[in-house]
């Protein structure tokens, strides 16, 4: 969710961004048409023309350091808040622009007042006798070009003054992504995660916790010493013993002598005889040594005891 968010912000002020270098290359490129066509001809330049193609070359150099940096850095402070001082500025000189080019508000017909001078619009601007290279246009066109640039600096204006808006928008994210990280609410890859929506929060599953994006984000608490099972003692788990319990390949488990039933048929050479009486005492003779007897053929007799405890 966050990754998109910031997409959708990058993409929206890139918009911005890109409206205003149209806007201010435009008003370049009609100013510099009369500045060019001006010198070649020999006619004056008024000041005031010469400060609009300053501002809207400054202006285009400017929009296109801040998309660089839109695609580099969005949302960093420092560089948004200088961009944000210079957009208020360039608001400002745009609207000098508009000032400067308030004639382009008429119909363009009739008498006109253009770069070039005033005069009838039907009528071509006069040479000054240099016989310039470059083509003159006719009043009327000169008014149209005029109103051109009225209409681009009106609009660049207004992008200009939503622009630092938008910069505090990014600066905010940017913060936001930095404090919550990735967490399972958005798929461990960034930002604060999707929230709950309003039915979801009439059915009791939102959070009326000032915090409750923090503490849904919040990582898994560490296992405590509580929750940890003790180990395992060598002795139980080391390879080759039977462990109590085990009635596996190698026999039962004999609480009074360690040794399975497998191993005492292994190791056993002799027969040893039951004690006098023959009672098995399940001290004098193991669970083992009986099963041996048995096993060899020799059963107990009617007065014989057999202590089994399986």
């Amino acid at each position: 969710m966050g990754a998109k968010t910031g997409l959708f912000l990058r993409g929206l002020q890139g918009t911005i961004r890109g409206i205003q270098f149209g806007c201010a290359a435009t008003v370049l490129a009609l100013t510099s048409y009369f500045l060019a066509t001006m010198a070649n001809h020999g006619l004056d330049i008024d000041v005031h023309l010469r400060a609009v193609e300053g501002i809207s070359g400054g202006i285009t150099a400017y929009t296109l350091i801040t998309i660089l940096l839109l695609c580099c850095i969005p949302g960093q402070p420092f560089f948004s808040f200088i961009m944000m001082v210079v957009d208020v500025c360039c608001a400002g000189a745009l609207i000098y622009v508009a000032i400067r080019n308030k004639n382009g508000a008429s119909t363009c017909d009739g008498i006109v007042d253009t770069p070039y001078g005033k005069g009838n619009a039907d009528t071509n601007v006069v040479d000054n006798g240099h016989g310039g290279f470059t083509i003159l246009p006719s009043l009327h066109h000169a008014c149209k070009m005029e109103t051109a640039c009225l209409a681009v600096s009106i609009i660049g204006c207004v992008v200009f003054i939503l622009s630092p808006f938008m910069e505090v928008v990014l600066v905010r994210h940017r913060k936001k992504e930095k404090r919550y990280g990735p967490s399972p609410a958005n798929d461990y890859t960034s930002g604060s995660g999707r929230k709950p929506g309003f039915f979801a929060s009439l059915r009791g599953k939102g959070s009326g916790h000032p915090d409750a994006d923090l503490m849904n984000n919040k990582l898994p608490e560490h296992a405590s010493p509580s929750d940890v099972r003790d180990s395992y003692t060598t002795e139980q788990t080391r390879v080759g013993v039977v462990a109590p319990g085990n009635t596996g390949a190698y026999g039962s488990y004999n609480p009074y002598n360690e040794t399975s039933v497998g191993q005492q048929q292994h190791n056993t050479t002799a027969y040893s005889p039951p004690h006098a009486g023959n009672n098995y005492n399940k001290y004098d003779m193991s669970f083992g040594q009986q099963q041996q007897d048995i096993a060899m053929g020799q059963y107990p007799n009617s007065g014989d005891h057999v202590y089994d405890r399986r």
